[in-house]
């Protein structure tokens, strides 16, 4: 039987469309809210499938098979971790279940051992197929006529002593790309504290945290003075940091704009005109190397990755670390074909923004999708100083997941 969890339901948030919703009609065992003023009208077995109906209209069908299989109850869900207990392989072929939708408007499916799961029809409409999370968090892809002069900021001082402040700049950071704390105190390692707000800094061979300054006997590009080309830090790691984070303590020097361009949308436009160079990029693996006195890390990969669904998931492009590998002549002249063009659109300013850095300013961007860069400056005229480190994507999502459950 459906045994309620000892615990509280999720909060209540509003369904878009749809009166606001009252508290989930069944615990199923989640901290992100789910409840919805929508209901289920009607549930009929469908040879494997159950397909249901809610009373606006949308239908969906569910595998018999995963409806057993995230059934929430306390025999199936532990009551404390919410982690699943139930193990399909021991126990018997569940079968084609027995429906029917409760009075409050939830799915009940009777198995032919005689257990009892009970789902809420909210929960049940956020995990339709074809919806759900993962296209919410979809990225929003610009060009520099629409970030030039609207690249998201948020007060330095209301992302670090407020929820909302910290929710607000996560969701830009994550929605376009890159994101800005202005405003913010001119003291070393402030960029770790705003990484701790978050969780904690992802450590490289460059350390938990490193200064971006013109020094002698640099070991990398962004140690010199040189204008640095539109880049991607690290793709010689096999899982390279995903947002990197920049902050201003000093910038008197001539020049050093800093330079940002969304990959991704460059990446869509070299698909849109040349699909045959695209596909170069994406199924051709590039060799990258770093090097020094105490490091040799490599790795091989495509310029642009796609996940498994064929989405844009990553660009790994770094004109400095890209090593000299082995190419046949015929494999050869396809790549630096589509890579020459690649490039070419990274730098175009169609695709690019420039702006300078204020001290006191953060610049945060996700490392696999927005490229940076900054013009050539003269350290001569004064000292340049930023502080930067990197944080994990898993970090930033969870962070902002969790923010979100208490935004009205």
């Amino acid at each position: 039987m459906h045994t309620p969890h000892p615990r509280n339901p999720a909060t209540p948030a509003p369904d878009a469309g749809g009166p606001a919703p009252a508290a989930p009609v069944v615990d199923m065992g989640e901290f992100e809210s789910y409840a919805s003023a929508r209901r289920l009208t009607a549930a009929e077995v469908e040879g494997d499938a159950v397909a249901l109906s809610w009373d606006d209209g949308r239908r969906a069908r569910f595998h018999r098979l995963w409806l057993r299989d995230n059934c929430a109850c306390a025999s199936c869900r532990h009551p404390q971790t919410r982690e699943r207990v139930v193990k399909l392989a021991d126990i018997a072929e569940p079968g084609r279940p027995e429906v029917a939708v409760t009075g409050q408007g939830a799915l009940q499916c009777r198995w032919a051992d005689g257990h009892v799961s009970l789902f809420d029809p909210g929960w049940l409409l956020q995990r339709a197929p074809g919806t759900g999370a993962a296209a919410a968090e979809a990225p929003r892809t610009w060009t520099a006529a629409q970030m030039q002069d609207q690249l998201p900021a948020v007060p330095h001082a209301e992302a670090m002593g407020s929820d909302d402040g910290l929710r607000r700049w996560l969701d830009a950071l994550v929605r376009d790309g890159a994101a800005l704390l202005v405003d913010g105190p001119r003291e070393p390692e402030a960029v770790i504290r705003v990484a701790e707000r978050v969780g904690w800094p992802r450590e490289t061979n460059f350390g938990r945290y490193f200064d971006v300054v013109s020094k002698p006997n640099p070991n990398n590009a962004a140690y010199t003075a040189i204008r640095l080309e539109p880049h991607i830090d690290l793709p010689n790691w096999q899982r390279p940091p995903d947002f990197q984070l920049l902050y201003c303590l000093e910038n008197e020097s001539e020049g050093g704009d800093s330079l940002l361009t969304d990959g991704f949308a460059a990446a869509q436009a070299l698909q849109s005109e040349d699909p045959e160079a695209f596909e170069t990029l994406c199924t051709l693996p590039v060799d990258f190397r770093f090097q020094d006195e105490v490091s040799d890390i490599r790795f091989r990969a495509p310029t642009i990755g796609r996940d498994a669904d064929g989405n844009l998931a990553e660009i790994r492009f770094n004109n400095w670390i890209r090593d000299a590998q082995p190419m046949q002549p015929e494999v050869a002249e396809p790549f630096y074909r589509g890579y020459r063009r690649f490039w070419e659109l990274l730098r175009d300013p169609r695709f690019m923004i420039s702006f300078r850095l204020e001290p006191g300013t953060l610049m945060a961007f996700d490392n696999l999708r927005v490229l940076h860069g900054r013009e050539e400056f003269n350290p001569n005229t004064g000292r340049r100083h930023l502080q930067g480190c990197y944080l994990d994507r898993d970090l930033v999502h969870s962070r902002l997941r969790v923010l979100e459950r208490g935004a009205g």
